[in-house]
């Protein structure tokens, strides 16, 4: 595999490339290929993390300096779950290089996200190691702070239900409620159908693994449709 074309995509050229090669190794392809010679990338995955985490926390309480802590705590989760990291990885196309196994390769979507997400936060950690830390928080700027105008414009760093919450309760004096529509699916798992309501107006739905995880996608949904321009 030619790893220049990934380097010129991230502007990063590494020394050593076996970490770039580890960063990009998925424990399932070890396992189908057991003389690899390469670790998987779980450990990179870990200091990607901490990296990350440093770089945005940092980058955010110098530019805010007027925000207290929660709402940077708050801002800072939006900028690095994994569906921001996972589109953000799929930008500079790097699931054409990840070593999987043929049976993860055919995951769901949202397995290959976290997939894609945890290989972003390795690719990180290799830049770490190979170039130190202002390259990697250079590489995290770039790709990942540059996300923040929008999270700020939208206030997607507010949790979805909180939101709505607050809308709502503004325009018509109400809260939201939350209603189990349909639960699909064994038990081990379940997948749960939950509509939100204004009063007895529907007002969106969502699905989840869980309750919790329903509801928050259909406050997205909800928060979606007053969006719109007539609404």
């Amino acid at each position: 595999m030619d790893f220049s074309i990934l380097e010129n995509r991230i502007d990063v050229e590494f020394k050593n490339k076996n970490l770039l090669k580890e960063a990009l190794t998925h424990r399932s392809y070890i396992n189908e290929n057991p003389s690899w010679g390469i670790p998987h990338n779980e450990r990179l995955e870990f200091l990607g993390d901490a990296v990350l985490e440093l770089a945005v926390t940092e980058n955010l309480f110098r530019q805010y300096p007027d925000y207290p802590e929660g709402e940077l705590t708050n801002i800072r989760a939006a900028l690095v779950n994994y569906q921001i990291l996972a589109k953000l990885a799929k930008e500079i196309k790097l699931d054409k290089f990840i070593f999987l196994s043929k049976g993860e390769a055919r995951d769901t979507d949202r397995a290959k996200e976290v997939i894609l997400a945890n290989a972003f936060e390795s690719l990180i950690g290799a830049i770490y190691l190979d170039k130190e830390y202002e390259t990697a928080a250079k590489f995290i700027k770039k790709n990942i702070l540059s996300q923040l105008p929008e999270i700020i414009k939208n206030k997607t760093y507010k949790d979805p239900k909180s939101l709505l919450q607050e809308i709502i309760q503004e325009r018509m004096k109400i809260t939201p409620r939350y209603e189990v529509l349909e639960e699909e699916g064994p038990d081990h798992q379940k997948i749960f159908n939950v509509g939100v309501y204004f009063g007895n107006e529907f007002a969106g739905q969502g699905k989840g693994f869980s309750k919790q995880e329903a509801e928050i996608e259909a406050a997205k949904d909800a928060l979606h449709i007053l969006e719109k321009p007539n609404l």
